[in-house]
């Protein structure tokens, strides 16, 4: 296996050890129910669910709100790995991820689905079709939390396609429709490159337990509060949000 694939490949592993843990998928219909009902009238969030929040007229100030809620709520939660022994299913199906890695990107991947939401996006994946494309759609988002080269301008052309057509769920092949794959899989080796830096300085940090988990919980969430607010602010800047 050459370095680029071994590096799709590290990240693939991280990537499905966090899909596989419960709760790693947020019902869209749920998700906006709960966040719009106490906000906006019956009316506009059927409509928002039914189309998105942008084309139901919800104001861009209660989008904003709903997803500072969201980051924020993950925020005070990302710095525990303890909950992790309690649920059921299972992040040691890839044997050296490590239990906080898995859970970070957990809150991640929900972070990434509550904000894409929000922000006039279809449902983005099935718990029962999580095939490559699915992946590497999720992947995008994520590459975009990241910074990672390339990420933002894919997933901004990727938004122009989908808010030209009438989805409640971003098409399984949306990747190879709109010829993206390839850039799609350059930015999971991108990942996957920092990723296994990653890896191997919370097995490090583990050396010093106490001190160890402290500093890993801090770098949690100074990095989970970047990535968030980088997310976010470029989801709110495409069209499919209303801008």
């Amino acid at each position: 296996m050459d370095n680029d694939n071994k590096s799709i490949e590290i990240w693939n592993k991280v990537l499905k050890a966090s899909l596989s843990i419960p709760g790693a998928k947020i019902d869209r219909t749920s998700f906006l129910t709960k966040e719009l009902s106490k906000r906006v009238s019956e009316t506009q969030m059927q409509s928002a669910i039914e189309s998105n929040p942008a084309k139901a007229g919800i104001p861009r100030a209660t989008m904003d709100e709903v997803a500072k809620a969201s980051i924020k709520w993950h925020l005070t939660q990302v710095t525990s790995i303890s909950f992790l022994a309690g649920l059921p299913g299972g992040w040691w199906m890839a044997g050296t991820i490590p239990a906080d890695l898995a859970q970070f990107y957990w809150h991640v991947i929900q972070v990434v689905q509550k904000l894409a939401y929000i922000y006039g996006w279809p449902e983005l994946y099935s718990v029962d079709e999580i095939d490559d494309e699915t992946l590497l759609q999720i992947t995008l988002f994520i590459g975009v939390m990241m910074g990672a080269k390339g990420a933002a301008k894919i997933v901004s052309e990727l938004a122009e396609r989908v808010s030209a057509e009438v989805a409640k769920r971003l098409p399984r092949a949306a990747l190879t429709k709109y010829g993206i794959y390839t850039l799609a899989k350059q930015v999971a080796k991108w990942i996957g490159v920092k990723l296994t830096k990653d890896i191997f300085s919370r097995i490090a940090s583990k050396i010093v337990p106490i001190l160890g988990g402290a500093v890993s919980g801090a770098i949690s969430y100074v990095t989970m509060k970047s990535m968030s607010r980088r997310l976010s602010s470029h989801l709110r800047s495409l069209a499919i949000a209303g801008s």
